[in-house]
């Protein structure tokens, strides 16, 4: 049996072991409890430093977006205008519309379109019957009034002689020298009119003015011909002289000084594929047309063998002496605005709308003769909303 010392002895063990294992439940507690705190604000933490974060990010997307990016290009040097080609117009020479000078009916003709003509061949004829009778009431009256005028002289120079042997008055001679004047002009004046009428008839055949090609033909045997008509469309036939050419150019405002007598210049037709028509610039017009900024000139060119045909298109190409400087930027950096033709540059940031004139179109891309510069930084395809002073940011 256990003696009451051993018995109190064990009680105390007991004791301390139960307050020893109370004591430790509680601090696990209070770590799980501190742990817990920590875990729980870190996460309050992330979740508002995460969603300040976000919308931190938002705001800076915000505004870039509202940044608008565009492309840019710099204008590129182009080495001058030493050749300019430009649309013209092919004439003739002389092209002259024969009009009738005596009414009738047409007898003949005697040439038909595409036919080469001499200056004097004749072309037609015309019946004018009328002309014809009144020519010889002109002849006849011209008759007439020279017999008159001959017994005038006659009766004036035998008054004078009798005078001189006083058989007649000075008033009877008076009389007889000036009835031989009055004589005299009648016969200047008949005179004068058979060589009207004369020259009327004369108009009875039509011939050519110029060494030529007839290119129109408008009347046929038996129509009815009026002297003078002016009718468009009218004309009895059309003569153009092609041995030379003249072809008209409109010049841009900015060669019009380069565009002087003797500039060499080719043409170059699409029926006359890789072959090049030589030509000289021989005159201009002196003045810029108002309504196209473009100075009018004339380029003759030699056509012998006629293979060149008036009113053709053709593409002038002029050789200028002197260089222009200029740039090219693409088409599509163009602005077409009330205020005029433009381009959108970008400098610090900001874009800057600057006008600008024209040289030559290349088609992809035009020739900018003044306005802007090879440093320049041009916008590709701009918006038609584009402003001047605007924040953009260039494309990398």
């Amino acid at each position: 049996m256990q003696t009451e010392q051993e018995q109190v002895t064990i009680s105390d063990t007991a004791q301390k072991a139960g307050s020893g294992a109370h004591g430790s439940n509680v601090k696990g507690l209070l770590i799980l409890v501190l742990v817990g705190a920590i875990v729980l604000g870190y996460v309050i933490w992330s979740g508002i430093t995460s969603r300040a974060q976000a919308s931190t990010t938002l705001a800076h997307d915000t505004d870039e977006l509202a940044v608008p990016t565009v492309l840019v290009a710099s204008p590129k040097v182009t080495p001058g205008a030493e050749e300019v080609a430009l649309p013209g117009n092919m004439q003739a020479f002389i092209d002259t519309p024969i009009w009738a000078r005596a009414s009738g009916y047409l007898k003949n003709w005697y040439v038909d379109i595409g036919g080469h003509v001499k200056q004097g061949q004749l072309l037609a004829d015309i019946e004018a019957p009328e002309v014809d009778q009144q020519l010889q009431q002109a002849k006849a009256e011209l008759g007439t009034a020279q017999a008159n005028l001959k017994l005038s002289q006659v009766t004036a120079e035998r008054y004078t002689n009798l005078f001189k042997t006083d058989s007649v008055s000075k008033q009877d001679v008076d009389n007889a020298v000036q009835d031989q004047a009055a004589k005299t002009t009648a016969v200047t004046s008949a005179q004068a009119n058979v060589s009207r009428l004369e020259q009327l008839v004369a108009y009875e055949k039509v011939y050519s003015p110029i060494d030529g090609i007839i290119t129109a033909r408008n009347i046929d045997i038996g129509a009815l011909v009026n002297a003078g008509s002016n009718t468009p469309g009218r004309e009895l036939f059309h003569v153009a002289s092609n041995s030379t050419l003249r072809v008209y150019v409109s010049v841009p405002e900015a060669y019009s000084q380069a565009a002087r007598q003797g500039v060499p210049a080719y043409l170059t037709l699409n029926e006359f594929p890789g072959r090049k028509f030589p030509g000289t610039l021989v005159r201009n017009a002196q003045a810029i047309d108002m309504a196209s900024r473009t100075l009018l000139v004339e380029v003759d060119v030699q056509n012998p063998t006629g293979e060149l045909l008036p009113g053709s298109y053709v593409e002038v190409h002029l050789k200028m002496p002197s260089k222009i400087p200029a740039v090219t930027v693409p088409s599509n950096a163009l602005l077409f605005r009330s205020q005029g033709l433009q381009v959108a540059r970008v400098a610090n940031g900001r874009t800057e709308l600057v006008p600008v004139i024209l040289g030559r179109d290349y088609g992809d891309t035009v020739e900018i003769v003044s306005g802007i510069k090879q440093q320049d930084q041009v916008i590709l395809n701009p918006s038609d909303s584009i402003l001047g002073g605007q924040q953009v940011r260039i494309a990398r």
